[in-house]
This record gives C-alpha cells, structure tokens and sequence, in this order.
C-alpha cells in the first residue's frame, strides 16, 4: 500500500466528510425554516444544494478513481464502495432538505397551520439518525451505526402519525388542503432522510466489519 494510495484515501474520506457536513447543516435548517417559518433558512438551503451535489460528484469520481487504478483489497475496498455508495445517500438527503425547504418557503407566505407534534418529533428523529450515521462512519463506530439502523422503524410510526394528523384537519378545513398536502410532502421527505440515514449506517457497518449492506441492520 502506498503513501500516495493512502493520501488519496484519506481525500476521499474528507470529501464524504465535508459532503455529511454540509448536509447535516441544510436539514438543521430546512426543518427550523418549517418550524420558525424562516423564509431566509429555506433560502439558504436551497441555494446551497449545488455545492453538496458537487462534492457528491467529487466523491465519485475519486472513489473510481481508487477502485480503477489502484485495484484496492479487502479493508480498502470496502472504505471506498462504502463511502460511494455513503455519497451517493448523502446527495438524496441534500435533495431531500431541498424539498423540505422549497415546501416550506411556500407555507411560509400563507395563513400557518396548527401544530403537529408528530412533526417535530419526525424532525428531530431524522436529524438525530443523520447524525448519528455521520458520527459512525467518521469514527469508524458499528455499534453507533446499529443503534441508527434501530429507529428506522419508529420515524416510520411518526410519519404515519403526523399524515394522520393533517388529514384529520383537513377534512374539516377545505381551504387548507394545499397547505396541508405540502406539509405531508414535507413529512415524507424528512422520512426519506431518516430511511437514507439508515442507508449509511449499513455501510459503515459494511466497511467496519464486512456485513453485506442490505443485511447489516438485521443482524
């Protein structure tokens, strides 16, 4: 193994690293622009989409790059494929928080609906599992990463729960239905964002101890 394979490695790394970053901060904002009804956050989130699918592009090309010249073994190679496949997530939850944030900055200019509990409770759920997952591929932490994979489930049961809550008033409110069909989009975006959390979970528990990915969180 050589120094110039490893230098490369290591810039691969740091490239998912500044890419989780990136994300972690626009799903910080994208639900606080929902939240607060913070035209300015969902601006900013939706600006800064493009430089999370640059790095993502960044990533991808170094990953093949390592895996098409440098013809990497076992430890190494599943670094590289974990963390193509760990871009690859982290590019759908930037579109993701996108969505939320567009969906919110239109709910912004308009009448506000009443709060969903379930909502905030999803919100912190994926933010929470985003986290998590980032914080198990930075420090290499399968445990940290099972323990995300574990609540896949329950930010199934809030989504189910806050979809329930906003029919329910919507029934009785007929000029709010474009509103409240835009806050269950939001809601099934932050559950994508937890479901592709999950994703990079099994991969860090791929690239830590050799677990195929789609097997990962069940065992």
């Amino acid at each position: 193994m050589t120094h110039f394979f490893l230098k490369r490695l290591a810039e691969l790394r740091e490239s998912a690293a500044n890419m989780a970053a990136l994300c972690e901060k626009a799903l910080d904002k994208a639900q606080r622009a929902y939240f607060e009804r913070s035209s300015v956050l969902a601006k900013e989130v939706m600006t800064g989409d493009e430089q999370i699918n640059r790095l993502e592009l960044e990533v991808d090309s170094n990953a093949l790059g390592l895996l098409a010249l440098d013809h990497p073994m076992a430890g190494d190679l599943r670094n590289i494929v974990g963390t193509l496949n760990i871009g690859l997530d982290l590019e759908r939850i930037g579109d993701e928080t996108y969505n939320v944030a567009r969906r919110a900055l239109f709910l912004n200019n308009r009448p506000p609906l009443p709060y969903f509990p379930a909502m905030e409770n999803l919100s912190q759920l994926a933010m929470e599992m985003l986290s998590g997952a980032i914080s198990g591929y930075l420090n290499e932490d399968p445990d940290l990463a099972l323990n995300v994979c574990q609540m896949e489930e329950q930010a199934h049961v809030e989504t189910v729960k806050v979809i329930k809550a906003v029919i329910d008033y919507m029934v009785g409110e007929a000029p709010a239905v474009e509103r409240c069909v835009h806050t269950i989009f939001i809601a099934r975006s932050l559950e994508r964002v937890a479901s592709l959390s999950a994703n990079i979970a099994e991969s860090v528990i791929f690239i830590t101890k050799g677990v195929n990915v789609k097997a990962a969180c069940s065992n």
